[in-house]
């Protein structure tokens, strides 16, 4: 993938467990197929996908870090927090990613309830129907859509309706993004900032490394050069880590390639330094 010897790593991807649309053997199968050295298994509320991954990953020779990625809401602000090395086996998590579960649940229903009084004809059971075995959320609603021939593309979903700021949009969270750190850390794990320029208050980042977060996803499809180094330098400033990924979701999110981004396998180091020392 690169110059022999440089061992490369993408530390935010998803399977079917959540809303990628790769199974855990076809996503390991592509970061092998690619040369990467690890990855980072980080569903979204669930770690279903986790055990599957690892055993096959253990044929391939390559590296999965067990991870999550949890939803957290701050002042009617979506917030998400990655966890890396987490235990998946904690109890205290599972049943927390239990409540998280119910909560996705209701959040399609109020969801499809504005989406209807959009004049789009679409039902929950339509979404939880087309995908059984996954924990639910906004980017199946799109690609239901989608299918639905209701929008022209999942990106027109997000843009028109189910965006941050979108009249169908709904939270629905019940972590604060406090909670979701504490979970992180008392199952092992570090937490870490995912996609930190969806935070749009210094104040806010600034609370939250008071408050626990270990590290920043600095390097992200999204970042403009100047916005990676401001992270980079954040980080530097605070003693975070510094973590980078390409938020792969298969055929959810076609654009984004899963190692699409030069990330190098020392900040895998210095995570696993980090939770020597929990």
């Amino acid at each position: 993938m690169d110059q022999v010897g440089v061992r490369l790593v993408d530390l935010h991807t998803h399977t079917n467990c959540s809303d990628g649309t790769f199974a855990p053997l076809k996503l390991i199968n592509e970061a092998a197929s690619l040369g990467l050295s690890a990855i980072a298994v980080t569903d979204h509320d669930t770690v279903a996908g986790l055990r599957p991954s690892l055993e096959v990953a253990a044929e391939k020779n390559l590296e999965v870090l067990p991870g999550i990625e949890l939803s957290a809401e701050y002042d009617g602000s979506e917030i998400h927090i990655l966890g890396y090395l987490i235990d998946y086996e904690n109890k205290k998590l599972l049943k927390q990613l239990d409540i998280l579960q119910k909560n996705r649940i209701e959040r399609i229903y109020e969801m499809v309830e504005k989406l209807n009084g959009l004049e789009l004809e679409l039902k929950a059971e339509d979404v939880f129907s087309a995908f059984p075995d996954s924990i639910v959320g906004r980017l199946h609603v799109a690609r239901v859509l989608l299918q639905r021939g209701l929008v022209s593309s999942t990106q027109e979903a997000f843009q028109k309706y189910i965006g941050d700021t979108c009249p169908a949009y709904v939270l629905g969270f019940k972590l604060s993004p406090k909670e979701a750190i504490q979970l992180i850390r008392e199952s092992g794990g570090i937490p870490v900032l995912a996609h930190p320029y969806t935070i749009k208050s210094d104040t806010l980042l600034l609370e939250l490394i008071k408050e626990g977060i270990m590290g920043l996803e600095a390097y992200y499809p999204e970042h403009s050069q100047a916005v990676t180094n401001f992270y980079l330098n954040l980080a530097r400033e605070n003693n975070l880590l510094v973590t980078g990924g390409s938020d792969f979701h298969g055929d959810g999110k076609p654009n984004v390639k899963m190692g699409c981004l030069k990330v190098y396998y020392e900040l895998v180091d210095e995570l696993k330094k980090a939770r020597m020392k929990l």
